[in-house]
């Protein structure tokens, strides 16, 4: 069996590649990376293109400027999708991300390949409509996805012969949105157990933490809401992660507790875990967050909504707490629980890391990948 797999942006699909060469099933990883910024063991395989990785990172740099941002972001993935295609040697099977594969997928439907499309987040129209409301409750402008970018994932997802993606979450959204579900294929995400361990904290503050891109999508307001509740002054809040340019204003009014530090290399991140009491992810949509695994493997418990993909994870009251979306009450409660009681606290961090441990790392996922690709080729 030969599979190509296609990312422009690493995303999850560097581990997949990696996971995919380790068993002698990689053909190529077509990129946007040049060489030098890969792995060692996937160079030999890579087909890179970095000019329209240029132009994502000149994407990031203008979010000030929201319009233009979104141009050069559906410029550039189109001008990687279009090289791709152009590169495309034939595989048997094909796994490209969504949202810039359309052209490549047809080209590997010629060469002779099956099609699956990885889809990391929500179904795009479930994520454009949550996204508005929330913007909507917030009083907040709403720059709604591109029409183009919809058109072409709904087109991705009936062209293909199967959807990956990594919860249950992500699951049921497809399902409200009747895509017959017998085409999707959950695989929930791995975390490396090597590069994510515990280490020991230093003091005794309570730490919240919250870790990535500071934004309405993420619900960070709804942390900062719930700790407002809590009123407390002896917990610390470290926000890590970039800000988006609509949450600057609520940033600027924090309390001396809340500590923004800003991106953190991923390598360095298991050191702000470590000192950390409890990770709060308050997302209102995203496929299945990367950082609850990874704060588990350092040993401390998640408190995250119903929409992060936990629940693929970790059981509730277990090795963290599940909430509602939209529920800074729900959240403060379960912080209020874990400061009270270190006993309830200590425990849940064991529990966390044995639950990550027993799930595996990356070496599951890829095992799971390729034995679907094994029976998506037999089918």
């Amino acid at each position: 069996m030969n599979i190509g797999i296609s990312a422009l942006t690493r995303f999850h699909m560097f581990d997949l590649a990696s996971e995919m060469e380790a068993r002698g099933l990689l053909g190529n990883l077509y990129t946007g990376y040049p060489k030098s910024r890969l792995p060692e063991s996937l160079r030999k395989q890579s087909v890179c293109r970095p000019l329209p990785l240029m132009g994502i990172a000149a994407a990031r740099r203008c979010s000030a400027f929201p319009a233009l941002q979104g141009d050069l972001f559906r410029a550039s993935t189109c001008a990687f999708d279009a090289a791709a295609a152009r590169a495309l040697k034939p595989h048997d099977v094909f796994i490209a991300l969504s949202g810039q594969s359309i052209r490549s997928f047809r080209r590997a439907k010629e060469l002779g390949a099956r099609i699956v499309c990885e889809r990391g987040s929500s179904h795009i129209l479930f994520q454009d409509r949550i996204l508005r409301e929330e913007h909507e409750l917030q009083g907040l402008p709403y720059r709604p996805i591109n029409p183009r970018v919809v058109e072409q994932e709904l087109e991705e997802y009936e062209f293909c012969d199967q959807i990956n993606v990594p919860s249950t979450f992500v699951t049921d959204t497809f399902d409200i949105q009747r895509v017959p579900l017998k085409k999707v294929f959950k695989n929930p995400y791995g975390v490396s157990l090597n590069a994510f361990r515990p280490k020991p904290k230093r003091d005794s503050v309570f730490r919240i933490l919250f870790v990535g891109n500071i934004s309405l999508r993420k619900g960070v307001h709804y942390l900062i809401g719930a700790v407002k509740k809590l009123g407390i002054s002896s917990a610390e809040v470290s926000l890590i992660g970039a800000a988006e340019t609509n949450m600057l204003p609520l940033l600027s009014g924090l309390p001396p507790q809340f500590r923004r530090i800003g991106p953190v290399p991923q390598l360095r991140l298991s050191e702000y875990y470590s000192q950390g009491s409890v990770l709060v992810l308050p997302s209102i949509e995203e496929g299945l967050a990367t950082v609850q695994a990874q704060a588990m493997a350092c040993g401390i418990p998640v408190i995250a909504t119903t929409n992060t993909g936990a629940a693929d994870l970790f059981e509730d009251g277990s090795e963290g707490y599940i909430v509602p979306i939209r529920s800074p009450e729900a959240i403060a409660d379960r912080l209020q629980r874990l400061m009270d009681d270190p006993a309830l606290l200590r425990h849940m961090s064991e529990n966390a890391l044995k639950r990550v441990q027993s799930i595996g790392g990356w070496h599951e996922y890829g095992e799971r990948a390729a034995k679907q690709c094994q029976l998506l080729l037999a089918s």
